[in-house]
């Protein structure tokens, strides 16, 4: 009943192709078909294939909405629906109210950075990002390794020094949540790299002796590099991909987009 609906306005006040090719069969396919025929001054088809080249056609404009749909959910979705749901797809002990992504970066080789942004429950808070000129001079160029240990030290030192430990006793959630600052210390960070990275960020943590104080979550894109087949790896539980489409995954997604933008 949509789709016959959207055909008759879509193609009101615009010109009519030869051939329609659609996913469901309508009611009234012939008398669309005929009218739009009168309007065009040409014959027009419409057909609903059901193999070939033609129905591969109409599946793929079917996964293109699907998943322009649950991007634009995602983008739409409040906030805090996304916390509640990054909280339950990675078993989270209760839902963050500050998450930091990490990413580092260079130019030809120089100049090489760490870059942190941060997320909470209003959306990326801006003023909280921190760059990290790496001083280090035993580090080469695209030495993730040697640059994350840089910047996770540091950063972590710093807030130590500064801040104390966080007491995670009680859960910064809910309704009183809501009453306090924003917290100095990330409930969750965020890690472009796999098993090997996080490796590395987890010996930084326990080094710093913060293991219990941070979740960290390592994000690595697939062998083919593409968005939306990133695999994730945390602490005691096997890696594991989220499904193409869900919101969660391309809430994760606009962070590390954003942590790339800004290194």
């Amino acid at each position: 009943e949509v789709l016959n609906a959207f055909l008759a306005q879509f193609y009101d006040d615009k010109p009519v192709p030869k051939q329609i090719l659609l996913s469901e069969t309508v009611e009234e396919q012939e008398l669309l078909a005929l009218a739009f025929s009168e309007k065009a001054g040409h014959k027009v088809a419409i057909s609903v294939p059901q193999r070939g080249e033609k129905r591969d056609l109409v599946d793929h404009v079917a996964a293109n909405a699907r998943e322009a749909h649950g991007r634009k959910l995602a983008e739409t979705s409040s906030q805090a629906r996304l916390l509640a749901g990054l909280a339950e797809t990675f078993k989270l002990p209760y839902q963050p109210r500050r998450i930091e992504i990490y990413d580092n970066s260079h130019i030809m080789g120089t100049n090489a950075v760490g870059g942190m942004v941060v997320a909470g429950p209003e959306g990326f808070v801006k003023g909280q990002y921190r760059k990290f000129n790496i001083k280090s001079t035993d580090i080469t160029p695209g030495d993730d390794f040697g640059m994350m240990k840089e910047v996770m030290t540091r950063r972590f030192a710093r807030l130590i020094k500064e801040e104390g430990l966080p007491d995670r006793s009680i859960a910064d959630t809910g309704a009183e949540a809501a009453d306090l600052p924003f917290p100095a210390w990330p409930d969750v960070i965020l890690i472009d790299g796999g098993q090997g990275q996080m490796t590395a960020v987890r010996a930084i943590l326990e080094e710093l002796g913060i293991t219990d104080q941070v979740v960290a979550i390592g994000a690595a894109k697939g062998a083919d590099r593409e968005a939306g087949r990133e695999r994730f790896f945390m602490r005691g539980i096997p890696d594991f991909s989220l499904p193409p489409r869900d919101p969660v995954l391309y809430f994760v997604q606009r962070l590390r987009v954003e942590a790339h933008r800004f290194a």
